[in-house]
Order: C-alpha cells, then sequence, then structure tokens
C-alpha cells in the first residue's frame, strides 16, 4: 500500500480477517498502521470500518453469521473507533448533537460520523443508539447546538425518525439525515423536514461547513400525504401477532421471524408516511433475503397475505402491500 490515498482491498480483506476472529488488537493495530501510513481518520473509518460493517450485515442477513458473531465483530469495530477518536485534537468550531433514531440499536455507523465530524474540529456529543423523542427535545433545549446530525440505517424506521425532527425543529435547531434509512440520495429526508441529507460522514462534515437554507429547520415540519398510516400504526402489535401465527415457524427460529415481520410493517406504515410505494417494495426485497434464509419463500408470501387480509378495511395499505407483493412475485 502507498502512503496517503483511500483504503485498499488487501487491507479491506485483512480487517475483515480480524473481525472474523474478533481480533481487537489486530484490528487497532492495523487502523493505527494506516494513520501512520498518512491516511486520515475520515478514510480510516469511512473506507475500512464502514465498509468492512456493511459486509458483516450481509453476512448476518444472509444466513452465514449467526448473532453472536456480528456482536462480536461490531464491538471490535467499536473499539477501533475508540483508538482512533483518542487521537484527535481540541475541538474550534461550534456544537452538534448526533443521535441514532428510536428503535434504531445499530449505532456503529453514527459513532462513525461522530469522530469524523469531531476530526474536522467540531465539539460532538453523541447520545447513543434509540434515543426518544422526548429525551432528545429535553437536551436540545438545556444545550443549544448548532445541528442535530440524526442517524437511519433502516427504512422501517422513517415514522419515528419524523418524530425526532419534529422535536428538533421546535426546539430551533436544524437536523442533517444521514443513513440508508432516508432512502436512496436522502429522498425521503426532506419529506419529514429534514434540512438536508448526506450519505457518508464526509458529506455530514462539508453540509456543516456551509449556511443552511433560511427556514429549513424551524417550525411544523411537512404535513404526510397519507394519514392512514396512524390507523395501521395502531395495530402494529396486532398485525405481527398475526402473521406471526399464520406462518408458525419452528421454535429455533421464530425470534428472528417474528423481528422480520415487524420491521416489515414498520416499513408498511413508513411508506404510508412518506406515501412513497417503493420503500415499502424496497424493503421487501431486502426482507426476502432475510427471511427466506430462515424459511423459505413460501414464509414470505404467507406474511404478505395475512397482513393484506388483516387490513382489508384499509384499502389504501392493503394495496400498498398488494402492490408491493405483486412487483415482488414479478421480480
Amino acid at each position: 500500500m502507498s502512503p496517503g490515498g483511500r483504503i485498499g482491498p488487501e487491507a479491506l480483506a485483512a480487517y475483515l480477517e480480524h473481525l472474523e476472529r474478533a481480533d481487537r488488537a489486530g484490528a487497532v493495530a492495523l487502523a493505527r498502521g494506516l494513520l501512520a501510513e498518512g491516511r486520515s481518520v475520515a478514510d480510516v473509518l469511512v473506507d475500512l470500518v464502514a465498509v468492512a460493517q456493511r459486509e458483516i450485515g450481509r453476512r448476518w442477513l444472509t444466513g452465514s453469521w449467526r448473532v453472536a458473531q456480528e456482536h462480536a465483530a461490531t464491538h471490535v469495530s467499536e473499539l477501533v473507533v475508540d483508538a482512533l477518536g483518542a487521537a484527535v485534537g481540541a475541538p474550534h468550531r461550534g456544537h452538534v448533537v448526533v443521535a441514532c433514531v428510536e428503535g434504531e440499536w445499530h449505532a456503529l455507523a453514527a459513532r462513525i460520523v461522530s469522530e469524523v465530524v469531531r476530526a474536522a474540529g467540531w465539539r460532538v456529543t453523541f447520545l447513543g443508539a434509540s434515543v426518544p423523542a422526548r429525551h432528545l427535545v429535553s437536551y436540545l433545549h438545556q444545550t443549544g447546538p448548532d445541528a442535530v446530525l440524526l442517524s437511519c440505517v433502516q427504512p422501517n424506521r422513517l415514522v419515528r425518525a419524523a418524530r425526532m425532527v419534529e422535536a428538533s425543529r421546535a426546539a430551533g435547531v436544524p437536523v442533517l439525515a444521514g443513513g440508508p434509512g432516508f432512502g436512496p440520495q436522502g429522498r425521503w429526508a426532506t419529506a419529514i423536514g429534514a434540512a438536508a441529507w448526506g450519505a457518508s460522514a464526509r458529506d455530514a462534515v462539508r453540509l456543516l461547513a456551509v449556511p443552511l437554507p433560511a427556514g429549513s429547520h424551524t417550525g411544523p415540519p411537512p404535513p404526510p400525504a397519507d394519514d392512514g398510516y396512524v390507523a395501521v400504526l395502531h395495530r402494529r402489535r396486532e398485525l405481527v401477532r398475526l402473521a406471526l401465527a399464520a406462518v408458525d415457524p419452528p421454535e429455533e427460529t421464530a425470534e428472528d421471524v417474528a423481528s422480520g415481520i415487524a420491521h416489515l410493517v414498520d416499513a408498511l406504515i413508513a411508506a404510508a408516511r412518506v406515501d412513497d410505494d417503493r420503500l415499502l417494495l424496497d424493503f421487501v426485497e431486502w426482507q426476502e433475503e432475510a427471511l427466506t434464509a430462515r424459511g423459505g419463500r413460501r414464509l414470505l408470501d404467507d406474511v404478505l397475505a395475512t397482513l393484506e387480509r388483516t387490513l382489508s378495511e384499509h384499502p389504501r395499505a392493503a394495496a400498498r402491500l398488494r402492490d408491493a407483493w405483486a412487483a415482488y412475485t414479478a421480480g
């Protein structure tokens, strides 16, 4: 590897080997070695740690890694983030708050953003995973930061993200959204009232460096185009229970299947919130890989059919499910 520049495939492969063995010492040494060769904190965290984490997620999704192995590898990467963050100098810019959407427990991406923004000179307060909106707004009123950086990894958390954006706008603090949960190119971020969206930690630094458009972060957020999602939201537990009973998975996969069904129902609610059927279809296509690995394609068919029947008195929600199912089976 030559000094400077982005991280090459050899370093990524070596890092993944350390993660597979849960070798924290080797992973930290590799990351520090890249810094010594001239890579920046952003290079190592964005082009090595974040890329490796996506591969870990893919291995878990396809069933090639169990939950315990994924957790061990993620913990190693968290230690790498800590080690690189310790090398960052004192802040000389304003104050930003970084938080994960309530219900989102995958906090490593937000941790990476925190340290890259900190390396750019900002004072950063990381609030952690799954931050309730009421706790966020209380903290904003107490501290008055310049911005909130809100991480959302999964689109099924979008309704909760909207609550957090609304709370931040009420406190007069702009929200810069980040993560794939806000859709391709962040197309759902502004629909729920975020001031802007960035695809990576480098984008967060760039967005913080320029003034936000006037009026982009205060007052009531844009209203939803379809308020029918409220009715489905109120029936969330019932929908999960009925769909799980319909497929009746074996005990060893029941917990994973129940979680997958809950995510699917949340994606339906989120699709109604931003009035975009593509959100649900994309999530169904993603969830297919997870659910079929745990029960075959018939399992997902039965879940979608049960949800559609149960929501027959909510025509728009049922139509979204029917259209997603048709597009999924046609593919």
